[in-house]
């Protein structure tokens, strides 16, 4: 038997038999440029699977060996990739400049730092595994650009309509390529060391030759944008890096904007990081100590039960402990089939994360169902669960050897949590206020209640609402 077909046989122990289906058939079958990054929710998608299925399968297929992850960073103006490393700790920067844009950004986990998946060498080659190989297109569609891109069947075609020439350039090498400029906004693109000059071309045009040079380093330098007349162009290329560039002239007009603007959901950091499995497995191999990244909104859900102490002492140690523990291991399963994840439990209370506030209500609604229906299993109203929920931006950080949250919204939900009651969820405006949130609490014919407050360490009354 082969490494692979071991492997998998391994991995559908773990995950849903037709996930597991279809990512053999995927290794099998697919040509090469599919295995290399592969966007989870697009083969979710294609394959007619479950999403939260499909992210946990490929997440325990990389910790087998069948995949490689990455972490990418990208442009949310034109989608290229402008860092790519093996794990969260790769991300160092403070900021991240797209020279296809001529903009910088502060690297947040919500929309700018995608996951994808490409086959282990090991399993099988692919064309991406030896990227310096690649022709100009097929670097573009697999290097450059991200799983979130959706770049068209005929891109090869396209491309090539707006290029006015392009080279390979070898290490240490140089070039001069004579061409004409049209009158037209122009780049000077190489998408291996992410160098671009900008030409803006307008004017009368000329017959006498321009001249342009533009060299090749690792560390790609800030331009600003040159203008030239329309007519002859000698451009000087040289490679200074230790590979191969491939540098090209571009017109940048409506049809490379096009290419560039057709989106697709992917598998995000911030997804990632509040699913379950994902916690399971990595534990502690996401983030440096020192790191400190940004996420722009996530949902809090703490819950704590209510008399715990006097359940122990009115029930003995043992059959509270049982009862507390199968509290733990129902909640457990509702955060995960809910997109979430437990990142801790204090004592008898619990702090999960969503990714979007809907998911949080769904799981709170089931929570406290579950509970009703442990006490009617024994006849005794022991466990009496208190829910709150807010949600906004944070901190990923590593707290205690394990991956964790810090910020004014952790302790805000925390603060909500206090303030319910016996059966209660309480949940803030931002929670409340987001329509799919609010469209699961009508469909329960739920209205909730709005309480104004002080929660400690919050200077301004707060508002909260109550979820009967």
């Amino acid at each position: 038997m082969s490494e692979d077909q071991k492997l998998l046989d391994i991995l559908r122990q773990s995950v849903e038999p037709e996930v597991a289906g279809a990512i053999e058939r995927l290794i099998r079958d697919a040509p090469d440029h599919e295995l290399n990054r592969i966007n989870v929710l697009a083969f979710a998608a294609r394959n007619g699977l479950d999403e939260e299925s499909s992210i946990a399968a490929f997440l325990h297929a990389a910790r087998l060996g069948l995949f490689e992850m990455s972490w990418n960073v990208l442009c949310p103006g034109c989608g290229g990739v402008m860092d790519a490393g093996a794990s969260l700790k790769s991300l160092k920067k403070e900021e991240y400049s797209c020279a296809l844009c001529a903009a910088g950004y502060e690297a947040t986990l919500d929309e700018m730092v995608e996951v994808t998946f490409t086959i282990s060498p090991r399993i099988r080659r692919i064309a991406a595994h030896e990227p310096d190989k690649l022709p100009m297109p097929e670097y573009l569609r697999q290097i450059f650009w991200s799983s979130g891109v959706d770049l068209p069947d005929d891109f090869a075609i396209r491309i090539e309509d707006i290029t006015l020439d392009s080279v390979e350039l070898p290490a240490g090498e140089r070039v001069i390529l004579s061409l004409h400029l049209p009158p037209a906004f122009v780049i000077v693109f190489d998408p291996v060391t992410h160098a671009a000059q900008f030409i803006d071309v307008k004017g009368e045009p000329t017959r006498e030759r321009q001249n342009l040079s533009l060299i090749l380093t690792e560390l790609a330098p800030e331009n600003s944008t040159l203008e030239l007349r329309p007519g002859p162009v000698r451009l000087l290329l040289e490679n200074h890096t230790k590979r191969r560039t491939l540098p090209a002239v571009w017109v940048a007009d409506d049809a490379l904007h096009d290419l560039m603007g057709h989106r697709r959901p992917f598998l995000t950091a911030k997804r990632l990081l509040t699913n379950q499995t994902f916690r399971d497995l990595y534990r502690t191999d996401t983030l440096d100590v020192d790191q400190r990244l940004k996420i722009t909104s996530l949902t809090f859900l703490f819950t704590d039960l209510k008399g715990s102490t006097e359940l122990y002492e009115r029930v003995g140690d043992l059959v509270a402990y049982d009862l507390v523990r199968e509290h733990f291991r129902v909640l457990n399963e509702i955060v995960a089939s809910e997109a979430g994840a437990v990142v801790k439990t204090i004592g008898d209370a619990v702090m999960a994360t969503f990714p979007t506030p809907d998911h949080a209500i769904s799981a709170a609604l089931r929570m406290r169902e579950a509970m009703r229906a442990l006490n009617a299993e024994r006849g005794q109203e022991d466990l009496l669960l208190k829910i709150g929920i807010h949600e906004g931006p944070c901190l990923a950080v590593v707290l205690n050897e394990r991956q964790d949250y810090f910020g004014q919204t952790v302790n805000i939900a925390s603060r909500v949590q206090n303030l319910a009651g016996s059966r209660s969820i309480f949940a803030t405006g931002t929670v409340i206020e987001n329509p799919e949130a609010l469209g699961i609490i009508e469909m329960q014919g739920l209205h909730p209640t709005l309480k104004r407050t002080t929660l400690r360490g919050i200077n301004n009354e707060f508002s909260v609402y109550e979820i009967p």
